[in-house]
């Protein structure tokens, strides 16, 4: 199997559960995965204040077979903010490669024109924007439409990345890269 590679644009105010669980399953898996910091300077900080140091800037990392999107209200307006990220999402979407977004990050594809004709949830905080967009909203936690991928927030984190392995890996991988995690664990 070819590699496959996964860009995460981060920008200042992302929530941190979002970047670093979904990053960590996917090369977990075996993506290779780059985190873009927006500006030239690669330590961003996290909507918690954690700092994250990311391996190189937006520009030129255009090459991915998947754009994953963060949430975090802050780190989602500035990535809807930024024209390169907004130029990114249609390029993919032109190209039918995979787009995630989660939590608040949606809003991006509504921001990018992409989506209209999909299926999407969000983050409830942003519901009424993206449902004015979406073909059809769904409270569901992680919800896929082609090669869309949308979820509601941190608190599904893990079972998006996890999905994310089975959409581009397969659903036996996923089903490895799970079991060592303990998820089923119950106390």
């Amino acid at each position: 199997m070819d590699s496959i590679h996964v860009l995460i644009p981060l920008a200042e105010g992302f929530e941190e559960i979002e970047v670093v669980t979904v990053a960590d399953i996917l090369i977990r898996a075996g993506a290779e995965v780059t985190l873009a910091a927006l500006t030239d300077h690669l330590d961003v900080r996290g909507s918690r204040g954690i700092h994250v140091v990311a391996g190189a800037t937006i520009t030129g990392t255009e090459e991915a077979d998947l754009v994953y999107l963060p949430g975090g209200a802050e780190g989602a307006r500035r990535l809807g903010e930024d024209p390169r990220v907004l130029e990114l999402v249609r390029r993919f979407d032109a190209s039918d490669r995979w787009i995630a977004a989660i939590c608040a990050a949606p809003t991006v594809l509504v921001r990018a024109g992409v989506g209209a004709d999909r299926r999407m949830t969000s983050h409830p905080t942003v519901a009424d924007e993206v449902r004015g967009h979406a073909a059809e909203y769904l409270e569901d936690g992680v919800v896929f439409d082609g090669k869309l991928v949308t979820g509601r927030g941190p608190g599904v984190a893990l079972d998006f990345a996890l999905d994310l392995v089975g959409l581009l890996f397969g659903a036996e991988h996923a089903a490895e890269v799970r079991g060592p995690l303990m998820c089923e664990v119950v106390h």
